[in-house]
């Protein structure tokens, strides 16, 4: 089994100057190709900003991270763009989506940006609308969907670059419990079917429940690493 994700001695110090805070303190993780993992812990516990480390949307201060091989601690502004372009698919608790376009275009927007092929781009996106259960809502607006429907296209967005992984940070906390247990159907047949790796940052008890890996954060620590079965 491949390891996606490395940290080593991972450390993040916010205002190191005036009074620092030590959201990451020496943590060392490894997330494996197929995973479906929970980071948990308290508010302020440090999931939140590993998870931005991860996907290369806050830098270090100590450590190194890992991502498909490459340090990308060390990568540029413009490569760690590229590098989340291509190799990182993200889902957040707000959906994100663009609200002047349709469903359609918001799967297509990323592979617009990686100049696929037009022909290709309709493929995956018809692809996906079907995985994700909304063909029927191709050319509704995200103010003309529910959440749980917003938040399943945001999955298929995520999806649709082929990433190495997926990074949901809180993708539950704004839907209802019917829209939560769909979507969580929806990314466990989607890891199981497909072998897609899910790293999820949470606070919702149903997310843990299916996880099958939970990695508990403690003041910036691995406070335990729980693996299930």
């Amino acid at each position: 089994m491949s390891t996606v994700i490395k940290a080593k001695a991972l450390e993040k110090v916010y205002n190191p100057k005036k009074i620092p805070v030590h959201a990451l303190n020496g943590v060392d993780l490894e997330i494996h190709e197929g995973e479906f993992t929970a980071i948990v812990g308290p508010s302020g516990s440090g999931k939140t900003t590993l998870l931005n480390i991860i996907g290369g949307l806050d830098q270090p201060t100590g450590g190194q991270i890992e991502v498909g091989g490459y340090d990308i601690s060390t990568f540029s502004d413009n490569d760690l763009i590229d590098f989340r372009k291509n190799r990182i698919g993200f889902v957040f608790q707000a959906y994100n989506l663009i609200p002047v376009l349709t469903a359609k275009e918001n799967i297509e927007f990323v592979m617009l940006l990686q100049n696929r092929p037009k022909q290709e781009r309709e493929d995956r996106t018809a692809e996906l609308l079907h995985a994700v259960g909304l063909e029927d809502k191709v050319n509704k607006r995200p103010s003309e969907l529910s959440g749980g429907q917003q938040q399943r296209v945001a999955v298929a967005r995520a999806l649709a670059p082929k990433p190495d992984f997926i990074l949901a940070d809180e993708p539950t906390a704004n839907l209802d419990s019917k829209s939560t247990e769909d979507l969580l159907d929806l990314m466990a047949k989607l890891n199981q079917e497909e072998n897609i790796t899910f790293v999820f940052s949470t606070h919702d008890q149903r997310v843990i429940d299916r996880a099958r890996r939970v990695v508990t954060l403690v003041d910036g620590r691995i406070d335990s690493d729980e693996v299930r079965q």
